[in-house]
Parts: structure tokens; sequence; C-alpha cells
């Protein structure tokens, strides 16, 4: 695989010139265009980038550089080297490109060899409040997709804020970890403190800031999914954890993983185990959300939604596993006495992997917390912006249905 940086582009898939032609060797491919920060890359941006690959062969996304996201936006969560590297672990992603500018032009378009432009439903303005996908709009290159709602990174980094469950409390029964008099006593104080909301504010009337529940599908998992059982003979590797936020840390680590056998198979642990050996608001994201974000990764074939925290005699038969793998992040005991990797290592298969990456989950939230009011002003003008932008929209289509 060559991901060699070459002015500014990495070819992620090492596809050569010859490639470049449909099987019937005369229609040329169609190149699609996407940009933007790509800050705390989630399954929303991910589903985008699905849809802008069913729109034509190839996917180029062009990230903005730190200095063109905080001039912007404020600064951003991820450097630039990390969100080209989430980008390109995306596996609809064929071409990364550091340094799109913020208002999409027809040269870069031009310069990439690409057809048009593809991006969500919602606004993206710049700094003066300038649509940054004008120019591609007059000229007739621009394609829109469907904003994957109730998720966004303001709502990601709202959680974080919030230092609440409320995200992963889907039923009584099986999510009330927590007393609703905590909850209200920790809500109260962050109140007293002056902390916003964020994307959690259900005040919030930005239709592409504000909060919105994630309503997960079949469907849904289907599209992310790319459907192939492990061929006879292939080595079957398997890993788990939570996986939470999904980053680069666990993006290195699910390549190294890849690179032991043929068929990577992840299990996923239920927002109740996480919350147990991981304790305060974690998972940030839950269960259903943190499935879309592990199938988006190119390194991953399958996904075990809800595997059980101990590894089993049960599960290693059933799916066939040679190897199962773990980082170098402490390995919490079930219960405080029972080893989860105590059946794989009684058949030798256990393996310990160092990724090369001290990326945690708790690394993101620390960063989150020191810039807290950074973040906030900056999700703040965000969503004044939007919701003028929103009000004129709406003043247009009065004004169109009128005359």
């Amino acid at each position: 695989m060559c991901d060699k940086l070459v002015n500014g582009t990495y070819n992620v898939n090492g596809n050569d010139d010859a490639s470049d032609k449909k099987c019937n060797g005369t229609k040329k491919e169609i190149r699609v265009w996407c940009d933007g920060c790509y800050d705390m890359v989630h399954f929303g941006h991910a589903n985008s980038l699905r849809q802008a690959k069913a729109l034509g062969d190839k996917v180029i996304v062009g990230i903005h550089t730190d200095e063109e996201i905080t001039k912007h936006k404020g600064p951003p969560v991820f450097t630039e080297e990390e969100r080209v590297k989430m980008v390109k672990g995306i596996k609809w992603v064929d071409e990364v490109v550091l340094g799109a500018p913020y208002v999409t032009t027809l040269e870069v378009l031009d310069q990439n060899d690409c057809d048009f432009c593809v991006h969500g439903n919602d606004i993206t303005m710049t700094a003066e409040g300038v649509d940054t996908y004008h120019l591609v709009k007059s000229a007739n290159r621009y394609r829109e997709v469907m904003r994957t709602a109730g998720v966004s990174t303001t709502d990601l980094v709202g959680r974080m804020l919030l230092l609440t469950r409320n995200h992963f409390r889907q039923g009584s029964a099986e999510y009330d970890i927590e007393k609703e008099a905590k909850l209200l006593k920790i809500q109260q104080l962050q109140s007293r403190l002056g902390s916003s909301n964020m994307g959690q504010d259900s005040a919030a009337k930005s239709p592409w800031t504000g909060c919105s529940q994630f309503l997960p599908t079949t469907q849904k998992i289907i599209q992310f999914s790319d459907g192939k059982s492990p061929n006879q003979g292939d080595k079957i590797v398997y890993v788990a954890g939570a996986f939470d936020l999904f980053h680069v840390g666990h993006l290195d680590f699910l390549e190294k993983a890849s690179k032991l056998g043929d068929y990577l198979i992840v299990g996923l642990h239920t927002d109740p185990v996480v919350n147990s050996y991981k304790g305060s608001n974690y998972p940030i994201m839950n269960l259903h959300e943190r499935v879309l974000s592990v199938l988006a990764c190119k390194f991953v074939n399958e996904v075990v939604i809800g595997a059980p925290y101990c590894v089993t005699e049960e599960l290693l038969d059933h799916f066939k596993i040679d190897i199962v793998c773990h980082g170098r992040t402490p390995i919490a005991l079930e219960d405080g006495k029972l080893d989860p990797y105590a059946v794989p290592k009684t058949r030798a298969i256990f393996e310990l992997l160092d990724s090369g990456n001290d990326m945690t989950t708790e690394r993101i939230v620390e960063r989150i917390i020191l810039h807290r009011l950074e973040y906030e002003r900056r999700n703040q003008a965000k969503e004044k912006k939007e919701i003028e932008a929103f009000e004129a929209l709406q003043r247009q289509k009065q004004t169109h249905k009128a005359g």
C-alpha cells in the first residue's frame, strides 16, 4: 500500500494510472471531491463519504490546515496530521489532500481532476458568514448528500463537558447506572459554573448543531458493513474493547492487529460494561455509535455487537478465532478477579500489541476540558451563524412561494 505524500496528496489505495479506467477501458472514472475539517472524525463523517463514493468511482478528501480552521472556526481538537490519518483510515476514501482551501474553488477541483464536490445538506460558512461552497454551486459542480442526524463534533464535545451519562441512558433497567439525584447535582453544579450544554442543549435552535438523538437501524449497519465472510483457511484475528471516540490510537492498533491475519473481528462491549471498567461518564459514544465508527475503518472486517467482556470458549469456537490481541492499555479484571483473556492465554493464542501510539480516549477528553471555554465560544458562534443562515433560507422559500 502506498501512502506517500506527493504535492499534498496521499494516494491511500496505491492505485496506478492503469486503474483509472473502468473495466471496459473506455469510460473515464468519476472523481468526487469532499472537503472539510474532519475534526474528531465520527461515523457521520464516514457516512457522508460513503454516500459520496456511491456517486462516483473515487473519493478524494481535502482537509483544511490547523491554521485555516482556527481562523474560521476556532482551534481544532486534533492536529492536521491526526486528522489526515483518521480520514485515510475510512474505507470509502481513495486519496487525501492536506491544505484544501476553506472556500472550495473550481481550481481545486480541476487540480485534483475531480468532476464535482459533495457535501452534506447543512451549511458551512467562513468567519465572514460566506457559504464555503458558493463557487462550486454556481458552476453546477456541487452535489448534496444527507447529513447523518444525531451526531456532530459539537454534540460529542458537549457530552464530554457535561460529564453526564445521558447519551447512553436508553432504558432504565439496562442503563440506569447512576441515581437521578446525583445526576441532577452534577448538572446544577455545572450550571452554577456557567458551563454551556453545547450540542446537548435542548434549547439549541440550529437544525445542524442542536441536540438530536441518533436512531440506529439495521439498514445503516448493512450500509457500513462490507458483508464479506472469511475465506476457508483465513487466519482470523479477534480484538475487543470500548473503542470509544474512535481515534488515531485505535486506528494504529487495528492496523497492526489486521496484519497478524487475514480477517479482523472487533468485539464491542456494551455501555454498562464499558462504564463498569472505565467509570465516570464513559463511554462518550453509545454502543450503536461505536459500532458504526469501527465498521467504517478499512482494517475491520466484522464487529461483534455487545461482545462478552471475558473471551469465552464459545466465542473462540464460533468465530474460529486463531489469535486474540490486546493493546498496551491496562486490562481490568472482571469483578476484580477474573482475567478476561484467561481462555485465549490457556490456548496460547493471546498476544499483546504495541500500536506505537499513546493516544487514548481520556487524552481527548483532557484536550477538550483544557480548552473548554475556547470550544464553547467556537460552537456558540457556529450555531449563531447557522441560525441566521437557516432563517435566511426560510425567508427565501416564503418569498418564492409568495411569488
